[in-house]
């Protein structure tokens, strides 16, 4: 399978991006991921890249978006971080992604059993890992359904907090940058919470998250 070219990223769209990483998943599960020549690919990626999605998820060894969504060499930016969290930098890295590079779609993945996501839980404070925690603890502070155990020990509590972990990351994207907030409103990119099982492969795509703008040609058609 070739890597994505400069034409086939630009006749994507966002509902199309989002598919083909809803079918990779499909695949990585069943077990049936795509025979690819990654030299090949090499070959065909050393004069650029053109990524179709960028993915913000977690530094844990277990969540390499290209292996979870099976794509090839260039097909998606991975910007990894100690429980997926947005920085400046990850802010930055974003708007590259999509502003110039021409990414069509943002997945802002979380994980189960995230070590980060329990360090924040327990409130561990331990050198510069403790400002990259205070990021979280906010998620922390707004879970008020399970008021006995909210420790790393409670499986049901880090896996709530982590849900909303990433629905503030999703917020936090479309809110602190104004490049990526016009470029959804205008249906030029899209942007989606989701969650990898680390038991199963299985990535969980938060629908009520997804934001998604039409395009102004659709828009003018519909006035």
């Amino acid at each position: 399978m070739k890597a994505h070219n400069k034409v086939s990223q630009s006749q994507l769209t966002p509902e199309t991006a989002l598919e083909f990483l809803r079918e990779g998943n499909e695949r990585f599960v069943s077990n049936l991921r795509i025979n690819r020549n990654l030299l090949q690919q090499v070959n065909e990626t050393k004069e650029g890249q053109w990524p179709f999605a960028a993915v913000v998820s977690c530094m844990d060894s277990r969540t390499s978006a290209e292996l979870i969504f099976d794509q090839g060499l260039g097909d998606v930016f991975s910007i990894r971080l100690a429980g997926a969290v947005v920085s400046d930098n990850v802010l930055g890295s974003l708007e590259y992604a999509c502003k110039v590079a021409g990414s069509k779609f943002i997945v802002v993945l979380g994980h189960t059993h995230c070590g980060a996501i329990k360090g924040a839980c327990d409130h561990v404070e331990m050198g510069n890992l403790t400002g990259l925690l205070g990021k979280i603890r906010p998620a922390v502070f707004q879970e008020k359904s399970i008021v006995d155990n909210r420790t790393s020990k409670n499986h049901a509590f880090v896996h709530a907090v982590t849900n909303i972990h990433t629905e503030r990351s999703v917020q936090t994207i479309v809110e602190q940058s104004v490049i990526l907030a016009e470029m959804i409103d205008k249906g030029e990119i899209g942007i989606i919470g989701a969650m990898y099982d680390v038991e199963t492969g299985v990535v969980t795509f938060h629908e009520h998250t997804k934001r998604l703008g039409q395009p102004l040609e659709v828009v003018g058609k519909s006035a």
